[in-house]
């Protein structure tokens, strides 16, 4: 039997020309037949505000649709001033609430992203592993892709680049065997 897996992937970055949304697209090229991955829009959401727990916007509830139609979550975030960005934190949090609605848990997650500086997106993963601890989502440990952008790490059709392509597959065939080991399908 030939399982399907749809992953809802969240990039945390608006930029239109975000390295991360790239490294989200890439990535998904390294994946399986049998994975869909299907990026996930937050640029729309309003401000979270406990207040809009009874009547959430059509934005909210689009997402937490898409999330909740997923076997998987994939993560590919930039970091601002050493921490996730605050459109990562706000799309979490509308996917989290009313309490005891969440989205989230027990969908199996992977994190990973990309930036110009040598540390890549480290502290920024550190900070969305501990959140998605607290929102009950089992997130693959190893290994960890703290990526630095480089001319490199693309090619000209966008995909990964040669000289990062065997270390993102790794990545890439860890992450599809967490997923079917944790997904509900």
């Amino acid at each position: 039997m030939n399982n399907q897996y749809q992953i809802a992937v969240v990039v945390g970055s608006l930029r239109q020309d975000s390295l991360n949304r790239k490294l989200a697209t890439a990535l998904a090229r390294l994946a399986p037949a049998d994975f869909t991955f299907v990026q996930v829009r937050i640029d729309d959401l309003p401000l979270y505000n406990q207040d809009d727990d009874s009547h959430q916007a059509a934005s909210v509830m689009r997402l937490k649709s898409e999330v909740s139609a997923s076997q998987g979550l994939l993560f590919v975030t930039p970091e601002y001033n050493r921490s996730v960005p605050g459109v990562l934190k706000n799309a979490l949090d509308h996917g989290s609430r009313p309490y005891g609605q969440s989205v989230w848990g027990n969908k199996p997650a992977g994190v990973l992203g990309v930036s110009i500086g040598t540390i890549g997106t480290a502290v920024a993963q550190q900070h969305l592993r501990t959140i998605l601890a607290y929102l009950d989502v089992p997130t693959l440990g190893q290994p960890e892709a703290f990526i630095q952008a480089k001319d490199s790490l693309f090619d000209d059709q966008g995909n990964i680049g040669e000289a990062s392509r065997q270390f993102l597959q790794t990545w890439m065939d860890k992450y599809v065997a967490w997923i079917k080991q944790h997904a509900k399908v």
